[in-house]
C-alpha cells in the first residue's frame, strides 16, 4: 500500500510518539486524522505541523474508552473522507502501580485505555474499510507486554493483551484487512525521569541507549508500504530489550 491520497487514522498522535508517527505518514502525503481527549492545544499545533506537507490533516476529540465517542469518530471521518485505509493504535496510558498499592480503579482505568479502547477503534475502523476491501491496523504493544517487569501489572497485561488482540484481528479480518503490531522498548522516557534513571536504562538495553520516536515512525511507515504480506505479526523496536 501507498500512503500518497490515503486516510490515515493516528490515535493519540497529538503527542509523543503518537506525533512522531502522524508527521512520518504525513509526510508522505497521507491525510492524516488525529484523535485526542484532552490535549486540544497539542492537537492544533500537530495539524498545522501536518498540514504543512500538504493533505487534509485534521483532529477529532474522542474519549476512546466510550464506545459511543469511537462511532462519532469514525463517522467524522467517514463524512469528511468517505474513507478510511490506516488505523494506528497509539493511544496509551503508562501509570506506575505497585502491587501492595493497587486498586481495581487503577486496573479498570488502564485496561480501558490501552486495550478496550484499541478494540474499540479497531471495530469501527474494519466496518470502514471492509466497504472498500482493503485497509491496514497497526497497534502499539510493548515488548514488557512478553517480557513483564514489576510495579506496573495493569500496563503490562494490557499490552500483553494488545498482543492477543493483534493476532485474533489478524484471523478475523483476513484476507482483505491486514492487522499487525508495533512493540517499542525504551524510545522515549517519561518527563519526570531522572538522567540516573534514564542511564540505567540504557545500560541493560544490548545497544547501551534509547531509541527515539522516530525509529516507531519508520517501523509503522513500512508496515504500511513496505510489504502487504504480514499480518498478525509484531515487530520488536527495542533495542536488543527483548533479548537482554
Amino acid at each position: 500500500m501507498t500512503l500518497q491520497d490515503r486516510v490515515v487514522l493516528v490515535t493519540g498522535g497529538a503527542r509523543r510518539v503518537g506525533r512522531a508517527i502522524a508527521l512520518a505518514l504525513a509526510e508522505r502525503s497521507a491525510h492524516v486524522v488525529i484523535s485526542y481527549r484532552s490535549s486540544a492545544a497539542d492537537a492544533r499545533r500537530a495539524v498545522r505541523e501536518l498540514g504543512r506537507h500538504g493533505g487534509r490533516p485534521s483532529a477529532v476529540r474522542a474519549d476512546l474508552t466510550r464506545p459511543e465517542q469511537v462511532r462519532r469518530l469514525f463517522e467524522a471521518i467517514r463524512r469528511r473522507y468517505g474513507r478510511l485505509d490506516v488505523l494506528v493504535n497509539s493511544a496509551s496510558q503508562f501509570e506506575r502501580a505497585p502491587f501492595s498499592t493497587l486498586t481495581p480503579q487503577q486496573w479498570d482505568r488502564t485496561l480501558a485505555a490501552n486495550l478496550t479502547g484499541p478494540f474499540l477503534c479497531a471495530l469501527y475502523a474494519a466496518r470502514l474499510m471492509q466497504r472498500q476491501g482493503t485497509g491496514k491496523i497497526i497497534n502499539l504493544a510493548d515488548w514488557a507486554g512478553v517480557r513483564p517487569y514489576k510495579d506496573h501489572l495493569p500496563y503490562i497485561v494490557s499490552k500483553a493483551g494488545v498482543l492477543g488482540l493483534t493476532r485474533a484481528l489478524a484471523k478475523e479480518l483476513a484476507p482483505a484487512i491486514q492487522v499487525m503490531a508495533v512493540a517499542p522498548g525504551p524510545v522515549m522516557p517519561p518527563p519526570q525521569m531522572s538522567k540516573a534513571a534514564r542511564a540505567r536504562v540504557a545500560r541493560r538495553v544490548p545497544l547501551r541507549r534509547w531509541g527515539s520516536p522516530q525509529d516507531i515512525a519508520n517501523t509503522v511507515a513500512f508496515l504500511v508500504e513496505g510489504t502487504d504480506f504480514m499480518t498478525g505479526s509484531c515487530v520488536f523496536v527495542d533495542g536488543g530489550q527483548l533479548i537482554a
